[in-house]
């Protein structure tokens, strides 16, 4: 027997929210094309029941299932703003807190002996 990990069982309500806004949106953008699961699935090279898990938003689905449903959409642009650094305000405030507070004076070699 596998042990499933506490994530898979029972996800952060972030989590779990997050997942479910997603698998709704992936379905939402499926339906809009006219296309089914079976089609979807053979697109992505998986049986219809893994498309069904994504839109569901089950937390065992792979990332790399996502990542493909958003190819066939066409909307993997969207993707690339994930976890951006420039957008990420809470790591930029504590990368300046890092930041040496003053500069250290530059020493430059003198030549006269």
């Amino acid at each position: 027997m596998v042990a499933k990990s506490a994530l898979l069982l029972a996800p952060p309500y972030a989590v779990e929210r997050s997942l479910n806004v997603l698998g709704a949106n992936l379905k939402t953008a499926r339906l809009r094309r006219n296309l089914t699961l079976q089609e979807v699935a053979e697109k992505i090279g998986v049986i219809r029941r893994v498309v069904s898990d994504a839109e569901k938003g089950k937390p065992s689905t792979s990332i790399a299932v996502y990542v493909a449903l958003l190819w066939v959409y066409g909307l993997t642009e969207q993707l690339m703003q994930v976890a951006d650094p420039e957008t990420d305000q809470e790591g930029r405030a504590l990368e300046r807190a890092r930041a040496p507070q003053r500069a250290r004076q530059e020493r430059t070699l003198d030549d006269n002996f």
